[in-house]
């Protein structure tokens, strides 16, 4: 089972809150495949990581740019994980077999009602599949951990 973490963007939007998480995880050795629903909002994403302050370089690519296998951070709409990825970021309501991955963040806009009751859906669902969750929540100086359910154990 996949460890599914909820961050409810509070103080920032995705642009500023995605490049610090990506460099946490390429520091850790890790690959990630950050999954959108729109072309239009990857691409501002890709944007996004090449000037992104506060962070060292995020090497990254899209399927525009081609070569997946050597990026360490993939960005796409499609179910492609072309780079062996094993964390896996959804965004904007984006969704996936979750299994196929170690860890899975899953960030939301707190400032759209839709998005919070659709991230609510989600969390209750992968409850439902047996996933250990975490719920984060922006704070002034960082990400604060407000919930933790560990998976079900079979009885």
């Amino acid at each position: 089972m996949a460890q599914l973490g909820f961050y409810h963007l509070t103080r920032t939007g995705l642009e500023a809150a995605l490049p610090a998480l990506l460099a946490r995880t390429l520091a850790a050795g890790a690959r990630a495949v950050v999954r959108g629903t729109d072309p239009a909002r990857i691409e501002a994403l890709d944007a996004a990581l090449w000037r992104a302050p506060g962070v060292d370089w995020l090497p990254h690519g899209t399927a525009a740019m081609g070569h997946g296998a050597h990026q360490p951070i993939w960005l796409t709409t499609g179910e492609d994980v072309p780079n062996g990825a094993r964390f896996l970021f959804l965004v904007d309501g984006a969704t996936a077999a979750l299994d196929r991955f170690e860890r899975v963040f899953d960030l939301f806009d707190g400032n759209d009602p839709d998005a919070v009751a659709a991230a609510r859906a989600r969390w209750k669902a992968a409850r439902a599949e047996g996933h250990a969750l975490t719920y984060w929540q922006q704070g002034e100086s960082g990400w604060i951990k407000q919930a933790e359910v560990a998976p079900e154990t079979p009885r």
